[in-house]
């Protein structure tokens, strides 16, 4: 026999769990979702508004917000931050009501921002609990919701990529090195060669290729374009300086956001054979331009990559 707290309890809908990668860091996104004005922009579907929010991001702080349908119906988000850690994890306890305060749904939130190795990957997870039934379709739509609230945060976090309001360069310099149990020669293929090469570079979730070229000789160029579900298009664009047969390549490179230029960067790789494989030094000097927010994403992400080298090594 099914107990009243069962027939409750199977009542309440699925929880929802949506992921995006953003080319950017988990500093600019983590902003977008602990600041009002961004929260207005982006925290709703298409055709809806927010005309109201008050955000207070800390542990208790308000994630209240005023959410204004297309045909001019309000409701509520009253919420509060139960964790805060900056630029890693959200975790909101909100409940959706009426304009005239009657609570229709708990959605209780939590938002994990990721390193990966083309930017930034958003994971989100909402579990639900309706409190009145009559308004239990809210939250049993929301997946197509938050499909379009996700490509509006894509937008929103390029903003500045977009339109820059500031010249000016950062520079800055790194170097990763890496043992791999594989020759010199076939690393240095990994590099050099299209097939070899696409196995590991110029992939990511919510990525799609639309351009790629590859001519790795001094003079060479190579390009790699791809398409974000944001729309935002990403364009990595080298032109090889010196190859050294399976010891070495220095290449610059021009990484652009839509139109927008980003970065110009040096980058040396050096092989050496050593304990029966290759020892790899990668170092990288780059310009960051007209107030693109880097915070150290560039050196994580060519970490991401070197990992992926080490997995097509080993098929």
């Amino acid at each position: 026999m099914t107990t009243a707290s069962e027939a409750k309890s199977a009542a309440q809908p699925r929880p929802l769990a949506v992921e995006r990668t953003y080319p950017t860091t988990r500093e600019t996104i983590f902003r977008a979702w602990t600041t009002a004005d961004a929260v207005k922009r982006w925290f709703c579907p298409v055709g809806y508004t927010i005309p109201e929010a008050q955000i207070d991001a800390r542990e208790g702080g308000a994630f209240d917000l005023r959410m204004q349908s297309p045909e001019g119906e309000s409701h509520w988000i009253r919420g509060r931050f139960v964790e805060v850690d900056a630029p890693n994890r959200l975790v909101i306890d909100m409940k959706v009501t009426d304009a005239k305060g009657h609570a229709l749904f708990g959605a209780f939130t939590t938002a994990n921002f990721t390193d990966v190795s083309h930017g930034t990957r958003l994971d989100v997870e909402q579990r639900y609990s309706v409190l009145d039934p009559a308004f239990a379709w809210m939250p049993e739509g929301a997946g197509q919701g938050w499909a379009q609230t996700l490509d509006k945060l894509g937008r929103e976090v390029m903003r500045e990529v977009e339109a820059p309001t500031q010249r000016n360069v950062v520079h800055s310099t790194f170097r990763i090195e890496r043992q791999y149990p594989a020759s010199p020669a076939r690393v240095f293929r990994a590099f050099t060669e299209r097939e070899a090469k696409d196995r590991w570079f110029a992939r990511g979730d919510g990525l799609t290729l639309i351009e790629r070229s590859m001519d790795v000789r001094p003079g060479g160029r190579e390009r790699a374009k791809g398409r974000w579900q944001s729309g935002m298009v990403s364009t990595f664009d080298a032109l090889y300086y010196d190859i050294v047969p399976d010891t070495r390549l220095v290449y610059v490179y021009e990484m652009h956001l839509d139109a927008r230029k980003i970065s110009v960067s040096l980058a040396t790789i050096d092989l050496q054979a050593r304990d029966g494989g290759t020892h790899l030094v990668m170092t990288e000097q780059g310009a960051f331009l007209d107030g693109y927010d880097d915070a150290g994403s560039r050196e994580r992400g060519t970490n991401f990559l070197l990992d992926a080298l080490a997995a097509s090594l080993t098929d």
